[in-house]
């Protein structure tokens, strides 16, 4: 592979040196624009390896451009889950209307993606990984910023000096917190917490979701594809999160067992199949709201920045789009203080719009009380007779992606290595 030829500008002064914490979605996606525009670039992650597994994700609006722009659209058109169906159940498990899921979600039929968040993941890292440095099984223990750059230390490696650092370490971010304090004064409950693992498709489940709801809780089966595994979740509202279950996997499944505690449908053999899972991930639904993304040489994206939660359907998406505006803010000012001051001003209101889609008060398809469940019933038995929309929600293509590095043949720029 021959490397296309950078700017002047770029060529004749010094890689700036950049450390990126995190290589889940945004960090990679970070690192291989920032490559591209000429920063030597380094990524640490705690796991060993990249992160395979977990729930699929969508990519809607915005963020299609940006895989496309990429290189790696194709490969995810061929990862494309193609979710036909979601069921909604009473607490009987009766149905109570099966809709195509673009209906809820917003999204368009043969244009938005639905992956696997490992596909995603192994697209993003194969992308970067022959030109950018990965620290797997490390974390930064300590940052210290000074006039000529940012000081670390890491919990396994050597200390190092990089002249600008990025946290795209996720909502419960450790560089956000070593920077800017405790989470809790950005951090956005939203009343609810969820439980999710995989477990045998003994339902017959193929290429769609079935959920069951009473107020305030919620089971759904995901079935991403003809397999003999289903992604489960288990969803219930909570007045407050439950701190003392975060760390505590033993605590986890007895509170979610209480909570499910006379439930019918297939419940009972959910809970049961959670406690047998090897990979329960329990967490709160929650959001990160901050009045600021950087502070002096440190900036943050994606999750560590602004959270969007499950409920929205667009944190993957964000950080794709969010990843793409730093990198290219980055490229366009030499200033940090600059860079980061026109990725946020550019940005975000684009990331507000989309986290506003969570709305006040019960969450569309979680309600806590009876007439908020009817409510919602009656809106999904309208959904399932609607045309489908070929437009989807405005607010996912909110933002037109700039053309970055001034002077640069862009089209030539973005077209990557021949």
């Amino acid at each position: 592979m021959t490397r296309t030829e950078l700017p002047e500008n770029t060529r004749t002064t010094p890689k700036r040196t950049v450390l990126i914490s995190g290589a889940s979605i945004a960090g990679p996606a970070l690192a291989y624009w920032l490559e591209r525009y000429g920063f030597a670039v380094t990524v640490v992650e705690k796991a060993d390896a990249p992160r395979s597994g977990g729930y699929p994700i969508d990519i809607r609006g915005t963020a299609l451009e940006v895989v496309r722009r990429m290189g790696i659209l194709p490969r995810l058109r061929d990862a494309h889950i193609d979710l036909r169906r979601l069921t909604f159940l009473d607490e009987h498990g009766r149905e109570v209307a099966s809709v195509d899921p673009n209906a809820v979600t917003g999204g368009v039929a043969g244009q938005d993606l639905e992956v696997r968040r490992g596909d995603l993941t192994a697209a993003l890292y194969t992308a970067v990984r022959d030109n950018v440095e990965f620290l797997f099984g490390d974390s930064i223990e300590t940052l210290e910023q000074s006039g000529d750059g940012v000081d670390i230390t890491f919990r396994r490696g050597s200390p190092r000096m990089f002249d600008l650092v990025i946290g795209a370490d996720g909502l419960h971010s450790r560089t956000r917190e070593l920077v800017f304090g405790p989470e809790k004064q950005f951090h956005r409950y939203l009343g609810y917490c969820f439980a999710g693992f995989t477990m045998p498709n003994t339902f017959g489940l193929s290429r769609e979701t079935v959920m069951w709801n009473t107020p305030g809780r919620a089971a759904a089966l995901y079935a991403v594809g003809e397999n003999d595994r289903v992604h489960a979740l288990l969803n219930f509202a909570h007045p407050e999160p439950p701190l003392e279950a975060f760390r505590n996997p033993q605590a986890q499944q007895d509170l979610v067992s209480a909570l499910f505690a006379g439930a019918g449908w297939e419940v009972p053999g959910m809970v049961a199949a959670m406690r047998d899972a090897d990979d329960l991930f329990f967490d709160e639904v929650a959001q990160i709201r901050m009045p600021h993304w950087s502070s002096g040489r440190v900036a943050l994206v994606g999750d560590a920045a602004y959270a969007p939660s499950f409920l929205t359907g667009q944190g993957s998406s964000l950080a794709l789009v969010g990843a793409y505006m730093l990198a290219g803010s980055l490229a366009a000012h030499r200033d940090p203080a600059a860079a980061f001051a026109a990725y946020e001003n550019d940005t975000r209101d684009f990331v507000t719009a989309n986290q506003n889609q969570v709305g006040e008060g019960d969450a569309a398809l979680f309600p806590t009380t009876r007439e908020a469940l009817e409510r919602r019933n009656t809106m999904l038995r309208t959904l399932a007779t609607a045309p489908p929309s070929a437009a989807g929600r405005p607010v996912h293509s909110a933002l037109a992606l700039p053309a970055f590095v001034p002077g640069a043949d862009v089209a030539t720029f973005l077209a990557g290595r021949a």
